[in-house]
């Protein structure tokens, strides 16, 4: 009897938690639905470019699912494959043809190969052993070189999302935050100390996780170590004001940790894990509104591609202002918490 007695005080309380029962029957619904759109999406078709290509070839690249995009000259391709406009470009040459892979994503680097495998049967033309190049990256490339960025930014995001959030609801449920709001201290200086106090931990997180990354791991980096530390810091500080900020709706740290299939769970599988282009378009456009996406890109254009400040400029000023969009909200957040 008194083992029923717990099961209905138990029972009793998930019944007044609606949050809770709606994320233990929902959020994993929601999570296997986006595992399927991802995992069962079309093979990816690559984005081919072709230079004074026989029309029979272009043809059969067209038959095989291929998109084409025709060039006057190898510089205007080689403009287009650096802008990721193409995945390759495929050219006549002296003993076999040509093909220049844009190298970044071995996964799409192995369906163009596919394709060309695929036509190697084609009379007249020799494509079974095509004379291979890489704009960046090479045939060695790992999976993990191209994982690499993707993970050192979702692992700094999860992180110092669940950390400030469970930290930042402590501090309310302890009384803490409360004794703090009945000071004379503005709401603003209150969320900047905590930002600036949690903010010291994740610079020495993200200079950490990156360092033993490119330096013990040997991930491929071809960029500059500064850009990679900005752009971590700068995931670091966003998921640690969305933390602060979603902290503010959780009663205790159960209901804190039922975010992450929520908010951070979509946001791995749409930041570059998987081909986008296979994915439904209504899926790909939320990618745009989660900060991971920004921080994914910047950091595989800088570790991957070796690309400078010009191309992770856009990314940088999005995280900036993610970081001080949920800054503000946090400020408005506190009205409810501040009794005087």
């Amino acid at each position: 009897m008194k083992a029923f007695a717990i099961m209905l005080r138990i029972l009793r309380q998930f019944r007044r938690d609606k949050r809770t029962l709606a994320l233990i029957f929902l959020a994993p619904l929601v999570v296997l639905s986006l595992m399927y759109l991802v995992f069962n999406g079309d093979a990816y078709k690559p984005n081919l470019g072709v230079i004074e290509l026989p029309e029979p070839i272009e043809a059969r690249l067209e038959e095989h699912g291929a998109a084409i995009f025709h060039y006057d000259g190898e510089a205007e391709a080689e403009q287009a494959l650096d802008a990721r406009t193409i995945d390759a470009y495929l050219m006549p040459g002296a003993q076999a043809m040509k093909l220049r892979l844009e190298g970044s994503e071995p996964s799409v680097n192995k369906a163009v190969l596919l394709l060309m495998s695929d036509l190697a049967d084609h009379q007249g033309a020799n494509l079974s052993k095509p004379e291979v190049s890489y704009l960046h990256g090479s045939s060695d490339m790992s999976s993990i070189d191209q994982l690499g960025p993707i993970l050192i930014g979702f692992f700094v995001f999860f992180f110092v999302f669940l950390i400030a959030g469970v930290s930042f609801l402590r501090e309310r449920t302890t009384g803490t935050l409360e004794r703090l709001l009945s000071t004379p201290l503005k709401r603003s200086e209150l969320v900047a100390g905590y930002i600036g106090g949690f903010g010291m931990f994740t610079m020495i997180q993200a200079l950490l996780i990156s360092w033993f990354c490119i330096q013990i791991l040997d991930i491929m980096m071809n960029g500059a170590f500064g850009y990679v530390l900005l752009v971590t810091l700068l995931l670091s500080m966003t998921a640690l004001t969305l933390g602060t900020l979603l902290s503010a709706f959780a009663n205790n740290e159960l209901q804190m940790i039922q975010f992450i299939p929520l908010i951070i769970v979509p946001q791995l599988f749409l930041s570059g894990l998987f081909p986008l282009d296979t994915l439904p378009g209504w899926l790909v456009s939320l990618k745009y509104i989660m900060p991971l996406t920004y921080g994914t890109e910047a950091l595989s254009d800088i570790m991957i591609r070796g690309k400078g400040w010009d191309s992770i400029a856009i990314n940088v000023v999005v995280l900036v202002a993610f970081s001080t969009i949920f800054s503000l909200l946090n400020v408005i957040a506190l009205r409810k918490h501040r009794k005087i």
